[in-house]
């Protein structure tokens, strides 16, 4: 890559961006800090001001410029409204994915292209691998910090102007490279969660959109044994937020194994809902960067952080995935993304049917 490349680094007041923007400058690159502003609900509170502040400390701690991209459009549309329709429709939406997909590598993407740069940058812990054919996405190496699993709709278009200047070290250096440079936000805590939800828990941001009805919790046998607070709120694998009626202190947790939207219940169990080997699940809305053919075995990641599992490819055409696992599983719940991998290699993803 040529070091007189033009970069626009978004910069989110978080310490990762801005140790990617210290690495590109540092490189010879000519970068520009941008701060994304994204939509939030006038009613709930986010403190995007102060993190758009902290970016402009650490543009100018870099001597370099700064620009604002507005999302909030492409944030409202793409990521909160689909939130919330998600759950409407009884699914499990995965907001991470959409706002990458949508805002990061959708709308500053076109807003750096309309100024004529060259490249887009991010603080995710990610790789950008150069092969002779067309860039590789690949693992961070910490892996506690890897963040590939919601890069996965990137096409290979948008990766060949995207860079991942952390992705190759662990956090902690990260910190301790933001600390010698004396960067502002050095010691600042990491991010948790979305900006439209703030600190509120999911059921109470979807009833400001949502009708939600409380309603009973069943055992497996169908008997009421709680209530909860509206199933469209609720997830396969979820242990919280319904009650149980029980004197039994030492009974053991439960987690939620199905969920009727229409009768408005859900189903608990001491033990998550399992899919068996050789069970077959579909992906829709899939993005591939790499082929991959039938009879392929990809090692397959349905939620953040968990123990990849082997899946053989049945097919793969027309935008859709059938798959078939090879080992027993807790079951994945319509609407998470399924994310594709060959050892490091993230190849793409799709969204379970």
């Amino acid at each position: 890559m040529s070091k007189t490349k033009t970069v626009f680094v978004g910069l989110s007041g978080g310490v990762d961006s801005s140790v990617a923007a210290l690495r590109l400058k540092n490189r010879g690159f000519n970068v520009v800090g941008v701060f994304i502003k994204v939509w939030h609900p006038d009613w709930l509170v986010c403190n995007w001001e102060q993190e758009r502040l902290d970016a402009m400390r650490v543009a100018a701690h870099l001597g370099i410029p700064f620009l604002t991209c507005d999302a909030e459009a492409a944030y409202r549309a793409g990521v909160a409204e689909y939130f919330v329709n998600e759950h409407k429709a009884g699914r499990t939406p995965n907001p991470d994915v959409m706002c990458n997909q949508q805002v990061k590598f959708g709308a500053f993407l076109t807003f750096a292209k309309e100024y004529n740069a060259d490249y887009i940058a991010t603080g995710h812990y990610a790789q950008r691998i150069e092969t002779s054919d067309v860039p590789e996405l690949h693992r961070g190496v910490d892996t506690q910090k890897d963040q590939t699993y919601f890069l996965w709709t990137l096409t290979n278009e948008q990766l060949a102007h995207s860079l991942f200047p952390v992705g190759d070290t662990q956090k902690a250096k990260i910190r301790a490279e933001a600390e010698a440079a004396g960067i502002p936000v050095a010691e600042k805590k990491d991010s948790q969660g979305i900006c439209f939800l703030g600190h509120i828990d999911i059921a109470e941001f979807l009833k400001h959109y949502i009708e939600l009805v409380p309603g009973d919790v069943l055992d497996t046998a169908g008997n009421i044994i709680g209530a909860h607070h509206g199933a469209l709120t609720y997830t396969l694998g979820q242990r919280h937020g319904f009650d149980v009626t029980t004197t039994d202190a030492k009974r053991p947790g439960m987690f939620v194994v199905a969920k009727d939207i229409t009768k408005n219940t859900i189903t608990v169990d001491t033990q998550p809902a399992e899919i068996a080997a050789d069970h077959t699940f579909s992906l829709h809305s899939t993005v591939l960067r790499a082929a991959i053919a039938s009879g392929d075995t990809l090692e397959v990641q349905f939620r953040y952080r968990q123990k990849p599992l082997d899946a053989e490819v049945i097919s793969a055409r027309d935008r859709k995935i059938v798959m078939r696992l090879t080992a027993t599983a807790e079951s994945p719940a319509a609407g998470q993304s399924c994310v594709l991998y060959r050892g490091s290699h993230c190849l793409g993803g799709g969204i379970i049917g």
